[in-house]
């Protein structure tokens, strides 16, 4: 006899989302950064949601790729598996504003610098990170609105009343806010206020080590060495300090004299520009990496002994002669013109009309004069009287030197570094490890995307904005680590995954893998839950990232 079809209703069944959010959830496991924010911070008894927790879920929010404001937590984890991936008993009521608000506050006043720096240590320990390269550079964050300078009252989440003198402890305690105001923009809004987002990131994998949020008018070359001296200071290992020519000032280069640094040389010093464009193509030796030359050269600047390497791109070369051409052409047409305009002017005198001629020569930057003449005629003045007027006449042709100087400095760059013996630090070492400075921009364009939560910052203190920074910043540590998991896995095994064009690789994007597991729902009925839509290719995946991401999708009922 058959057994019976056992129909369910509706609400005997609860289907909530795990889509990626379990690989996430595992990351920030295996980091144990609940744990690490409750002993930094602290819990308060009788807390319905530890601080640890409710980090977690921001970060689980950050990574939901689904553009959902803060004011609209809760709305987003009751469409997900709470509990499951937060933890248990944390239910999406509990993870309101007041709640969020509160954390952040006792994030900011702990110390946003520390807590990063702690996590991002501890997180780099478990996964092997090396850190024997880092990559400094920074990037500003747009905002909209009007912000506050005073940090909330309510600071603890106890029942007992902050009173006057605790209250008056912690404003003594408190770190200083940063100032939302304009400056530099890299994101093309100079309408809008910003802060400074400062990232250090590691040549493994480009994983963030070190956050700091500044001010929106500071200035990287004001503060890069410092930041490489702090954070050698609190890394306690002899890393490289990679970094843009903001890094390349006397100031900076005196202050990092006990660090190993390198660093792009700004062509507005002399020095740089002499080299680039007068150094005879021939000295030039082929590079490992192809499609780049370069040649040594030791010098002393700002009284420390370092080697430059002068780099030769040949893309970047074909490209700065295209565009050196066309410059060339702009600037003799706009030349020709401001010469047939000085030849209708009256002078009084032969010498008014050769300084005139003069001042307009002085702006040409690629011709010269070829010839001129000064006619001398008499002219009727206003009250039609003869007088003699002067007026000039000339043509250019085109300075050869200064062109041919930037046809030869044409695809150049110097990268300097302080580490002079070559055995340590080859010229092909320089050139490769300063190309991976790409790290911190691609650090910087996942926290700038627009599906990320970082589009929609609208907190009205400069104290909550600097910890949603923090924040921000753990979630591209959890992506980041996530992402060279799994690429290392592939590698070791010899194995691939296919991408969106289906083609294999061994380098896959995290973003393409969480695609690849949209659809999972965690299932509940009759007391048992199940994962729904598991397959082969999933499984696969999930194999090759730690043991802490399986107990999301693998259950035990």
């Amino acid at each position: 006899m058959d057994n019976p079809v056992v129909k369910l209703k509706p609400q005997e069944m609860a289907i909530q989302n795990i889509d990626h959010l379990g690989i996430v959830a595992g990351i920030i496991d295996s980091i144990g950064l609940v744990e690490i924010i409750n002993e930094l911070i602290g819990q308060q008894e009788g807390e319905k949601v530890s601080p640890g927790h409710v980090v977690k879920a921001m970060i689980v929010n950050g990574l939901g790729f689904v553009s959902k404001p803060l004011y609209m937590f809760p709305k987003y984890f009751e469409t997900i598996a709470c509990e499951h991936l937060i933890g248990a008993g944390v239910k999406p009521e509990y993870l309101n504003d007041d709640k969020l608000g509160r954390v952040m506050d006792k994030l900011f006043i702990k110390g946003l610098d520390t807590i990063f720096f702690i996590i991002a240590l501890k997180a780099a320990k478990k996964f092997g990170v090396s850190l024997s390269t880092s990559h400094l550079d920074s990037s500003s964050i747009h905002l909209h609105g009007e912000y506050n300078t005073s940090l909330p009252e309510v600071i603890f989440e106890s029942s007992a009343p902050v009173n006057s003198q605790e209250a008056e402890e912690l404003a003594i305690k408190s770190p200083k806010e940063i100032t939302i105001t304009h400056g530099y923009s890299r994101d093309h809004r100079p309408d809008l206020k910003q802060f400074i987002m400062e990232l250090i990131c590691s040549g493994d994998g480009d994983i963030p080590i070190f956050l700091k949020l500044a001010s929106g008018n500071q200035s990287d070359s004001s503060c890069f060495g410092k930041i490489a001296v702090e954070y050698q200071k609190q890394l306690k290992v002899d890393s490289l300090i990679v970094a843009d020519s903001a890094l390349y000032t006397e100031s900076n280069i005196k202050l990092m004299s006990d660090l190993r640094w390198l660093s792009r040389v700004p062509l507005s010093i002399k020095a740089a520009q002499l080299l680039v464009s007068e150094l005879p193509e021939s000295e030039f030796i082929e590079s490992e990496l192809s499609g780049y030359s370069f040649k040594e050269n030791r010098i002393t600047y700002g009284d420390i002994e370092q080697r430059w390497l002068v780099v030769q791109s040949q893309d970047r070369r074909k490209s700065d002669l295209s565009k050196l051409s066309k410059k060339v052409i702009k600037a003799e047409t706009k030349a020709i013109k401001e010469l047939k305009k000085l030849s209708a002017e009256k002078f009084a005198c032969e010498a008014d009309a050769v300084k005139a001629l003069s001042k307009i020569s002085k702006e040409f930057k690629y011709h010269q004069i070829e010839q001129s003449e000064v006619t001398k005629f008499t002219s009727n003045n206003q009250n039609n009287e003869p007088e003699i007027c002067y007026q000039i006449s000339a043509t250019v042709c085109k300075n050869e030197n200064q062109i041919n100087k930037e046809n030869l400095s044409a695809g150049r760059f110097i990268l300097a570094t302080n580490v002079l013996d070559s055995s340590e630090l080859s010229s092909d070492s320089m050139l490769k490890e300063y190309k991976a400075q790409q790290s911190c921009e691609r650090g910087f364009g996942f926290l700038k995307d627009p599906l990320f939560f970082a589009d929609s910052i609208f907190l009205k203190s400069p104290e909550r904005i600097e910890s949603l920074g923090m924040i921000m910043g753990l979630c591209l540590l959890v992506y980041t680590l996530a992402q060279r998991q799994i690429r290392i896995a592939l590698k070791e095994s010899k194995l691939t995954i296919k991408n969106q064009l289906g083609k294999a690789t061994e380098r896959p994007t995290l973003r393409w893998i969480f695609q690849c597991f949209q659809c999972i729902h965690l299932v509940e009925f009759d007391q048992e839950k199940h994962v729904s839509n598991w397959t082969q290719d999933r499984d696969f995946i999930l194999n090759l990232l730690p043991d802490d991401c399986l107990r999301y999708y693998q259950l035990i009922t």
